[in-house]
């Protein structure tokens, strides 16, 4: 199947309980791609998402990415409660931004993006915060060109012996 897709016939839509199953396949994906970054990703039985709160809070926006009645991307909105510290107490979390393979480089992921942003603004949200390895590079350009800045580097440690 052909992954050249005319932006028009592309439609966003809120997702669905019945879209459930793409969507676990694609949590999927996104944990396969993200492995090489973090060698503490479990080979099995890894999960990011609970997928049964992004399709039915109503704090959340998961929208999905279809052609020709194939589901081909994804991503949510979620308004959460901010640090105490910031001078907003509420803001959208922005995740699960995933494009199949062969309809990548074709602004599927902006467009999705651009929707979240409008949902979360529409709500009373100015202040958007996500996560992306340091290591990959092509994820951090695409959210830079979004007019995301680099914020806050999260460390870690692991001791064990084995």
């Amino acid at each position: 199947m052909s992954g050249v897709a005319d932006m028009e016939d592309i439609n966003f839509r809120e997702a669905s309980l019945n879209d459930k199953f793409i969507l676990l396949e694609f949590e999927q994906e996104v944990l396969q791609a993200e492995r090489p970054y973090n060698s503490a990703i479990k080979s099995a039985d890894a999960f990011y998402y609970d997928m049964d709160d992004l399709l039915t809070s109503k704090n959340t926006l998961l929208l999905v990415a279809e052609t020709k009645e194939r589901i081909i991307g994804s991503g949510y909105a979620q308004i959460r409660s901010s640090k105490q510290s910031l001078i907003h107490e509420t803001h959208s979390y922005i995740g699960f931004m995933y494009v199949a393979p062969e309809y990548r480089g074709q602004g599927v992921n902006k467009r999705i993006l651009e929707r979240l942003v409008q949902w979360s603004t529409n709500q009373g949200i100015s202040d958007f915060y996500l996560d992306v390895y340091s290591e990959n590079q092509t994820a951090i350009r695409a959210y830079q060109k979004a007019g995301f800045v680099q914020s806050m580097i999260e460390m870690k440690l692991n001791v064990s012996k084995s």
